[in-house]
C-alpha cells in the first residue's frame, strides 16, 4: 500500500508531463488483478504453499506444477500458461486443505475425460480390446489413484482467466511506456541535430571574426569529465541512475558558472546554445527518472505476485517481455551514444590528437602503415635509435616511415581547430632542435621580421 501511494506522489510531483502520467503503470489496477489471480487459484485449491510445494523443482510427488510464460515474434502480448504433469502408478497424497483436494478430484475427473475422449467411438468409451479406462480410485480417505494414459503419464492445462488477463494489463502497459519513450528519443535526436548546428556556427574557427571555440571546447571537456549519464571508471562503470546523474549534472552546471565560462562569451548565439544544451540534459534526466520509476513499478507488482501466488514469475518476466526501452535498454544510454557522435565532434577535443609517445598535440603527424598517428619528432627520435617496432601495436612500421607518412589533411585540420597548441608545439620543437645543434646553452628567439 505504501508504494502504490508513492508512486501516484512520484508521478504528481516530479513535474512530468500530464501525457506521460496518463501512460504510467497502472499499479492499483494490477494489484485488484492480482487479487481476483490469488482468489481463482485459491478456488481451484491451490493455495500458495500448495503451490510453493508442487512448483518445487526437488518436488518428488506424483504431480508436478509448471508455470511458464509464453511469447512470440509476431505477438506483442505474453501469455501465461499453468500446466499440471501427473506420473504414472504413484498414489497422490491429498491430505492437503479440502479446497486442494477437490482441486486433485476435479483433475482426475479431467484426466478421465480426456482418455475417453481419446478412445474415439469405441462403445461405452472402451479402448481397443474392450476394457474399461483405469477409474478413479480412492485409497483412504487422503488418497487419490489417478488414471492414466498408455505413455504413462498425463498433462493439462488449468485454464486461468485472470493472470491471462494481469499479463495482458502489464504487458500493454509496457509497451505503451516504450512508444512514448521512442517518441521522446526521437524528439531529442532532433533537438541534438538542430544544437550541433547552433554550435557550429559559434565555435567555427576563424582568424578574422569572432569565436566561441576555446570555450565551447572547455565547456565539452567538463561535460566529458562529469559523465553525467554513462560512468566510464573502472569501479563505476556503466550507466548511472537518475539520482547520481542528478548529482554530476549539477557539478557540471556548477563548473561552468565557476569558471565563469558562459559570462565570457564573445558571441550572443553561445548564450542560447548553451541555454538549450543544459535543457536537452534536463530533458534526458527527466525521462530517465520516469523509466526508472515505472521499472520499479513493474518489478514491484512482480515480486507481490510471486508473494500472493509461489509463482515464482519476477525472474522469467524480463526474458519473456517484448520491450526494447523500459525493461531491456536505458534512454540514457541512447541518447549519450548520439551526443558523443555528433556534438562533441563539431568542437573536437585535444585528447583525440596528443601523440602517444610525448602526449603533446600530434605536430605535423605521421600515419604509420598500421594506422597510428604520432607527432613527427617522436618519429625521427624513435628512428635514430634503430627501433623499428610501432609503440601501440608493436607492428614493424617506423623505419618504413617517410616524407609520404605525413598527414596533410591533419595537420591542417589539427592547425586550424588547435591552432594554439600547434604554435606550442612547434615552438617546443624548435628549442628542442636548438639545443641538439648548438648545444645546452642554446637560446631560442623569436623570429622578427623588421
Amino acid at each position: 500500500m505504501k508504494f502504490a501511494r508513492d508512486f501516484k506522489e512520484s508521478l504528481a510531483s516530479q513535474g512530468f508531463p500530464p501525457h506521460w502520467v496518463e501512460q504510467a503503470v497502472p499499479y492499483r489496477q494490477l494489484k485488484k488483478c492480482l487479487k481476483k489471480v490469488q482468489r481463482e487459484l485459491q478456488d481451484l485449491g491451490l493455495d500458495p504453499d500448495t503451490l510453493r510445494s508442487l512448483t518445487d523443482p526437488e518436488n518428488k510427488s506424483p504431480v508436478a506444477l509448471k508455470y511458464r510464460l509464453h511469447s512470440s515474434a509476431d505477438s506483442k502480448l505474453v501469455r501465461p500458461a499453468l500446466t499440471v504433469h501427473v506420473k504414472d502408478g504413484v498414489v497422490v497424497d491429498a491430505s492437503l486443505t479440502p479446497a486442494t483436494r477437490r482441486f486433485f478430484e476435479n483433475l482426475a475427473i479431467e484426466l478421465a475425460a480426456n482418455r475417453r475422449r481419446s478412445l474415439g467411438d469405441t462403445p461405452g468409451g472402451r479402448d481397443e480390446n474392450g476394457a474399461d479406462p483405469a477409474p478413479i480410485q480412492l485409497t483412504g480417505p487422503d488418497a487419490i489413484q489417478l488414471p492414466f494414459d498408455k505413455d504413462g503419464y498425463e498433462t493439462i492445462e488449468v485454464p486461468l482467466e485472470f493472470d491471462n488477463q494481469f499479463f495482458e494489463m502489464l504487458q500493454s502497459d509496457v509497451n505503451n511506456i516504450d512508444a512514448l519513450q521512442a517518441d521522446e528519443q526521437k524528439n531529442m535526436a532532433k533537438e541534438i541535430s538542430a544544437l550541433r548546428d547552433e554550435i557550429s556556427l559559434v565555435s567555427k574557427p576563424s582568424r578574422f571574426s569572432k569565436t566561441d571555440l576555446a570555450l565551447w571546447r572547455h565547456i565539452f571537456e567538463l561535460y566529458l569529465d562529469a559523465e553525467v549519464f554513462f560512468a566510464t571508471g573502472e569501479q563505476n562503470h556503466g550507466e548511472r541512475t537518475s539520482q547520481a546523474a542528478l548529482t554530476q549534472l549539477q557539478w557540471f552546471q556548477s563548473e561552468v558558472e565557476k569558471r565563469r565560462l558562459a559570462r565570457d562569451f564573445r558571441l550572443r548565439e553561445s548564450h542560447s546554445a548553451l541555454d538549450r544544451f543544459l535543457k536537452l540534459n534536463a530533458s534526458l534526466l527527466k525521462n530517465l527518472q520516469f523509466q526508472e520509476l515505472n521499472r520499479l513499478a513493474v518489478l514491484k507488482i512482480l515480486k507481490k505476485f510471486d508473494k500472493r501466488t509461489s509463482l515464482g514469475i519476477s525472474k522469467t518476466f524480463r526474458t519473456f517481455v517484448q520491450s526494447r526501452k523500459l525493461m531491456a535498454g536505458s534512454i540514457g544510454k541512447d541518447v549519450c551514444a548520439q551526443l558523443s557522435q555528433e556534438l562533441v565532434p563539431v568542437v573536437p577535443q585535444l585528447n583525440d590528437y596528443l601523440c602517444p609517445v610525448c602526449f603533446a598535440i600530434a605536430y605535423r603527424p605521421v600515419r604509420l602503415a598500421c594506422q597510428h598517428v604520432f607527432c613527427i619528432r617522436c618519429i625521427v627520435k624513435i628512428q635514430r635509435r634503430q627501433e623499428k617496432h610501432c609503440p601501440l601495436c608493436r607492428s614493424d612500421a617506423v623505419l618504413k616511415a617517410s616524407a609520404d607518412n605525413l598527414d596533410i589533411a591533419l595537420g591542417r585540420y589539427m592547425k586550424k581547430y588547435f591552432r594554439k597548441e600547434v604554435k606550442e608545439k612547434q615552438r617546443a620543437n624548435d628549442i628542442e632542435r636548438g639545443i641538439e645543434d648548438y648545444g645546452p646553452t642554446y637560446t631560442h628567439k623569436e623570429c622578427v621580421v623588421m
